[in-house]
């Protein structure tokens, strides 16, 4: 093993240790240890041009003009010895050591703004700061009270909760963004540590009177033949069923969107339209609602959900009492 020691102008100091064979990204001469200078503006300038995939824009993202950002570019891979980026007709892309660098770039400023949000936590009196991204349905449906529980025993806690596609919760687990992920379905983690959590199905709401109503098992495809009441832009079920008509080949009609389940819910029963939706708020509403639950026939619809943590055994004390919590609340939750 060699160390390679990056020092940022911003008063940061990174160390890691990389296997020897590592170190031909960054080195091209025969000393094992040496001393790569970035600082946090190249960081956040090759990031700003991964996502845009390209250099002017990613310039423009980073609050500098092009030719600045095409020479500290030029520096970073002089340092290095490696190109960074290949320039295309279309704009720029990342070569294999510029995904590297960006992957790592991302995780130091993550790391950088959790420092700085826990720090003023605890100038607030806040003793810890948990990050949890969870799918539409653990977040409206199971979280709730696992969370209740959780801040009755640590008023010292606090909690960031956001809703994100299961794949964006892997890779911000992955990149440190979030402590504790909750994904559904088929989604690769094996980068991961997970731990089963619950199962729930995506089902078809239709008001009393709808054609659909009482009938056999139906496909999404089939909904798609009428009005949809779609769930708020953020929300992780309506992004996932976008997925599904590209798949298909085939738009949905969102006739009216709204920000909940129980929105949902009402408006189909006001015959605006039919709603795909989470069985276990739509067993909920079905019991105060004029609303009937058909069944998707599609095997995507049954949705398996997984807590992951990057390393379970590295999380603070606070963290690790969440996913016991998570576990527990799995446990003892009906089998359906």
């Amino acid at each position: 093993m060699a160390e390679v020691v990056v020092t940022m102008t911003n008063q940061l100091y990174y160390s890691c240790h990389w296997p020897k064979p590592l170190l031909r990204l960054a080195v091209r001469s025969r000393a094992l240890k040496m001393s790569l200078h970035f600082d946090l503006v190249d960081l956040r300038l090759m990031v700003r041009i991964a996502e845009s995939d390209s250099l002017t824009k990613g310039a423009e993202a980073a609050h500098m003009s092009a030719p600045a950002a095409s020479t500290r570019i030029k520096h970073i891979e002089e340092s290095l010895g490696v190109k960074l980026l290949q320039r295309t007709s279309q704009g720029v892309k990342l070569t294999p050591p510029g995904q590297a660098f960006v992957h790592h770039a991302r995780l130091v400023l993550g790391q950088l703004a959790h420092l700085r949000a826990d720090l003023q936590e605890y100038t607030l009196g806040i003793k810890g700061h948990l990050r949890v991204f969870a799918n539409t349905t653990a977040l409206g449906e199971f979280l709730p009270p696992v969370l209740r529980r959780y801040l009755m025993f640590h008023p010292d806690v606090s909690v960031d909760l956001q809703e994100r596609l299961s794949h964006d919760i892997v890779r911000a687990v992955t990149e440190g963004q979030a402590d504790i992920g909750i994904v559904a379905g088929l989604v690769r983690t094996e980068n991961l540590q997970v731990l089963p959590y619950r199962r729930d199905r995506l089902v078809l709401v239709v008001s009393a009177g709808h054609a659909l109503a009482g009938a056999p098992p139906v496909t999404f495809a089939d909904t798609l033949a009428f009005d949809h009441i779609g769930l708020h832009e953020s929300s992780a079920i309506r992004a996932f069923l976008q997925q599904i008509c590209v798949g298909l080949g085939r738009p949905i009609t969102q006739r009216i969107q709204v920000g909940n389940f129980e929105a949902a819910c009402r408006m189909v029963e006001a015959a605006v339209g039919v709603a795909i939706l989470p069985e276990s708020a739509a067993s909920r509403h079905v019991q105060t609602m004029a609303i009937h639950i058909v069944p998707l026939a599609d095997p995507w619809a049954e949705r398996v959900m997984q807590i992951c943590v990057r390393n379970l055994d590295a999380l603070p004390l606070f963290a690790r009492d969440l996913v016991d919590l998570l576990v527990a609340d799995a446990r003892e939750a009906p089998r359906t």
